[in-house]
C-alpha cells in the first residue's frame, strides 16, 4: 500500500473530461489550450495532448514546460514581462500575449517574429470573489479603453479575454458574450483570433455542451476569427483526490479527525476562498477533518462518516486537482504528497515522491 500523503489522478475519469473536450472541439471548431496555472503534472501531459491544441502559460517557467513536455500550439502571457524573459519566452511561444499597451510598446522589436496578441479587460466578470475578479476595480489585468487599443490594432492579431470563472450558467456565458460582441465588435472583425479564456465549466454535469460548440461556432463565423478556450478546471475536474490518512482523533466539544496532510500546504485554496473540501460520505458521525500543520485553521471541513473515526483509517478527498499541485508548499516541512497515477487497468504508478532532500534543497 502506497504511504499517505499522495494525490491520485485517475486517467479514466480524466478520459471522461478529455471526450467532452474532443465533442466540443469538433463541434465548433475551436481550439482548446490547458491552462497550466491550474494544472501542470506534467506525467498525464500524453494523454490529455491527443485531446487538447496545446497549453497556455502565466509565466516563462509554465511555457517552458508546455513547450517541452506538451506540445501543440504555445500560448505565452504574463501580466508582467522582464526584460530579460523575452528572447526565452519567444522562442518558445507561438503566440505571446501582453496585458498592456505599455508591454506591447516596450518589447515591440524582440516580439515582432511571432503571433502578438492584447489582453482585453471587459470590465465584467462571474467571479464571486474579489480576490479573483479580473474586472475588480483598478484592476491591472488588461486593457479596456477601445480609443487606445485602436492604436496599437495594427500590431496584434488576437485578443485575450479571461472574465469567467467557474461558470456552469451558459445562459449567462451568452449574454455576456453578447456584451463583448457589441462593445468590442468593430475591434473583433480586425483580428485573427480571440481566446475566451478559462473557467466555463462545460465539463460538469448537465452543461449544454452542443449550446456552447454553436454559440462559438457563430462568435467565429461572425468576427471571422478562430476561437480559443483556456480550461483548467474544466480539463480536470473530478479526475484526481487527495488521500490521507487518520494520524489522531480527539474531541474539544466536537470529534475531531487529525489527517497526514495540511490544507495550508496542499489545497491551499480552499483556505484562500474559505471553501470546505469534498469528501464523499455519508453517516451518523460527524467529524471535522483538521490538517496536521500549526495553523490554527488548518481544516479541511465538517463531515459525516458510517462509522467513527480511527488512527490509521484512509480518507479521501475529492476533487483535488485544480490549484493544489501547483501551488503546494513546504509549509511546517509537511510531507509532501506523492502524485501517484491510476492506470486504465486499476494499477498505480508512482509519479513522483518528495523527500527532506526536495524540502531541504527547496531552502537554499
Amino acid at each position: 500500500m502506497i504511504q499517505t500523503p499522495y494525490y491520485l489522478i485517475d486517467r479514466a475519469k480524466l478520459a471522461r473530461n478529455m471526450a467532452v473536450m474532443d465533442d466540443l472541439r469538433a463541434a465548433s471548431g475551436a481550439k482548446v489550450l490547458l491552462a497550466l496555472k491550474c494544472f501542470a503534472t506534467w506525467g498525464v501531459f500524453g494523454q490529455m495532448a491527443r485531446h487538447m491544441d496545446g497549453t497556455t502559460s502565466s509565466s516563462l517557467y509554465e511555457l517552458k514546460l508546455g513547450r517541452e513536455e506538451f506540445g501543440g500550439e504555445t500560448h505565452a502571457y504574463s501580466v508582467g514581462w522582464a526584460d530579460h524573459e523575452i528572447p526565452e519566452a519567444v522562442g518558445y511561444a507561438d503566440k505571446i500575449i501582453f496585458n498592456s499597451i505599455s508591454q506591447l510598446e516596450r518589447f515591440d522589436n524582440q516580439s515582432a517574429g511571432i503571433a502578438r496578441g492584447l489582453r482585453l479587460n471587459p470590465r465584467f466578470s462571474t467571479s464571486g470573489f474579489d480576490l479573483a475578479d479580473p474586472a475588480r476595480p483598478f484592476s491591472r489585468l488588461g486593457e479596456w479603453d477601445k480609443a487606445k487599443i485602436d492604436g496599437v490594432m495594427e500590431r496584434i492579431s488576437g485578443f485575450m479575454i479571461h472574465y469567467n470563472c467557474e461558470n456552469a450558467d451558459f445562459d449567462l456565458f451568452d449574454r455576456q458574450l453578447d456584451r463583448i460582441e457589441a462593445e468590442f465588435g468593430d475591434l473583433l472583425k480586425r483580428l485573427s483570433w480571440v481566446s475566451l479564456g478559462g473557467g466555463i465549466h462545460f465539463t460538469g454535469e448537465g452543461y449544454p455542451v452542443d449550446r456552447l460548440a454553436a454559440r462559438l461556432r457563430a462568435f467565429q463565423d461572425r468576427f471571422g476569427v478562430q476561437v480559443y478556450l483556456e480550461p483548467g478546471e474544466a480539463a480536470i475536474t473530478g479526475a484526481a483526490s487527495l488521500e490521507v490518512t487518520v494520524l489522531d482523533v480527539l474531541n474539544n466539544g466536537k470529534d475531531l479527525a487529525v489527517v497526514d496532510s495540511s490544507v495550508e500546504a496542499h489545497m491551499l485554496d480552499l483556505l484562500i476562498y474559505r471553501q470546505a473540501a469534498k469528501i464523499e460520505t455519508s453517516g451518523a458521525h460527524p467529524y471535522m477533518i483538521c490538517g496536521k500543520s500549526c495553523l490554527a485553521g488548518d481544516v479541511f471541513g465538517e463531515f459525516p462518516f458510517e462509522n467513527p473515526l480511527r488512527v490509521g483509517d484512509r480518507i479521501s478527498i475529492a476533487d483535488a486537482a485544480g490549484y493544489t499541485m501547483v501551488k503546494k508548499n513546504w509549509f511546517n516541512g509537511v510531507k509532501m504528497p506523492s502524485i501517484v497515477i491510476r492506470e486504465t487497468d486499476g494499477s498505480l504508478t508512482m509519479a513522483r515522491e518528495f523527500t527532506y532532500d526536495d524540502y531541504r534543497s527547496s531552502l537554499g
